[in-house]
């Protein structure tokens, strides 16, 4: 996102085609489908390629004939999860005028993660081995920010805003009795841009 980029007024429209990921086996896809669920319920110590082998009924040296390893494997559940949120915020913008697509962007952006925690700690969490992805599907996922911000550099601020907000929420910080949908509405309210050329947050 940090790309140089014009300043518009947002929402502003797509700019990059939607990624194209290479294709995979069926194999491949059955194994990505069960990691996941076992990532979804169990949590990411549980995410072996033992397990999944186990789940699978092959011993989990067998699976690296489908995949390298759990590197690989991780990285095809993190396309999975970038794709995913994706296609759901850029049409969430699509939808949103000027006034209201911030706001709808966060809630989908919770949304999201509150029904997916573990995919989402997995995508968002440490450092991230970009030459494992298809390429522009991380760039891609992050284009909605940019377009519901209208410059590149509050895209950054308001995905890390919402990332801190998110994590925090997903780990239980806040303090007992917080109102957090009224936080994330302060949130959605320090971005909101309101006037004519967009320069000043609501």
């Amino acid at each position: 996102m940090a790309q140089a980029r014009p300043v518009g007024e947002p929402p502003l429209p797509r700019i990059a085609p939607r990624p194209v990921l290479g294709p995979v086996s069926p194999r491949v896809t059955e194994i990505i489908t069960v990691a996941r669920g076992v990532l979804e319920t169990e949590g990411a110590g549980a995410l072996t390629m033992r397990r999944i082998g186990d789940l699978l009924g092959i011993r989990a040296p067998s699976l690296y004939k489908h995949l390298a390893g759990k590197p690989q494997l991780e990285a095809k559940l993190i396309e999975t999860m970038l794709m995913e949120i994706g296609d759901l915020l850029h049409d969430v913008v699509d939808r949103g005028g000027a006034a209201e697509v911030v706001p709808a962007l966060l809630a989908a952006y919770r949304g999201y993660a509150q029904a997916h925690p573990n995919l989402y700690r997995l995508v968002t969490a440490g450092s991230l081995n970009r030459r494992l992805l298809s390429a522009d599907v991380e760039d891609w996922a992050g284009e909605p920010f940019y377009r519901a911000a209208g410059e590149p550099y509050r895209a950054q601020a308001l995905w890390a805003a919402a990332h801190g907000t998110m994590i925090l929420e997903l780990d239980g910080r806040y303090l007992p009795g917080s109102d957090l949908d009224r936080t994330w509405q302060a949130l959605a309210s320090a971005f909101r841009r309101t006037d004519p050329a967009g320069d000043q947050p609501g």
